[in-house]
């Protein structure tokens, strides 16, 4: 049964790919991006099954407003995808305040502007899928990635709490986190200038493998786009969906790490309670 979806994000990357295969299997979507003529082929190819409307989710108010005009044209959407979203590179200090600003703004306030313009209209309807793309950085961090981290720890906090006050509505929320991939994101990085004291500190380290394109990257983003159209499609919306052999792998050693943490901390935690 065909499905209709919206859709952040979708010049490049993940969200391409996904408006791409989910119009070819003959699903409607609904596409925002900030230049709408870069899906101008996809138009011409499948009409009015591609709504397409050009969206910066830093403006808040045409975040909502874009939603509600997507309910209204196309009746009902099934999956909504808060894929938008850049990476920020360089260490704490070295980011300028502008920087961290439209990072913040972009990654973290406008996904939760897209889940909020979205859960009224879902509710209406009696249910629906959000998927929020976030990353293997949403449970682990590299050193120079810090706000980038920030934003994505940030909307896995909010997504946590959104599932369970939706829950009742009919309303699944999955958190996609994907570990890197062949796509345009470490082209697009925005990055800070390199301050010389830390050259020879971990986030120097991966400054330099970044840089020299050393960094593996063995994810396919097309592969991970049908994951996510098979995660919708199985309804079974489970609270995370972690795309990549290597991001299992990592993401598994951090969360053993924190759990043997925090067992050995138990006895320090029980102790500051008060005395009967």
């Amino acid at each position: 049964m065909s499905k209709t979806w919206f859709i952040t994000g979708t010049s490049t990357g993940i969200g391409r790919y996904l408006t791409e295969r989910l119009l070819a299997r003959g699903d409607r979507v609904a596409a925002t991006l900030r230049r709408t003529d870069v899906l101008d082929d996809l138009k011409a190819r499948y009409g009015d099954s591609l709504w397409v409307a050009s969206l910066d989710v830093t403006d808040l108010d045409k975040v909502r407003d874009v939603m509600a005009r997507a309910f209204s044209d196309l009746g009902q959407i099934d999956v909504v995808v808060s894929n938008a979203g850049y990476g920020l590179f360089g260490a704490g200090e070295e980011l300028s305040d502008t920087q961290i600003k439209q990072q913040l703004d972009t990654n973290l306030l406008g996904s939760i502007a897209v889940i909020r313009a979205a859960l009224p209209h879902l509710r209406a309807q009696g249910g629906g899928q959000i998927q929020q793309v976030s990353s293997e950085g949403g449970q682990l961090a590299y050193p120079s990635f810090g706000l980038y981290h920030a934003t994505k720890w940030g909307i896995e906090g909010f997504v946590e709490a959104v599932a369970q006050e939706v829950a009742p509505f009919g309303i699944t929320c999955t958190i996609v986190e994907p570990g890197p991939a062949g796509t345009s994101f470490a082209t697009n990085l925005v990055s800070a200038p390199a301050m010389d004291v830390y050259a020879e500190t971990p986030a120097g380290a991966v400054r330099r493998a970044i840089m020299s394109g050393s960094f593996a990257i063995r994810g396919d983003a097309d592969k991970m786009a049908q994951a996510m159209i098979d995660c919708a499609d199985s309804g079974k919306a489970p609270r995370r969906l972690l795309l990549g052999r290597d991001a299992w792998g990592r993401v598994h050693a951090a969360l053993t790490e924190r759990l043997a943490a925090l067992e050995a901390q138990k006895d320090v935690a029980v102790s500051t309670e008060r005395d009967a």
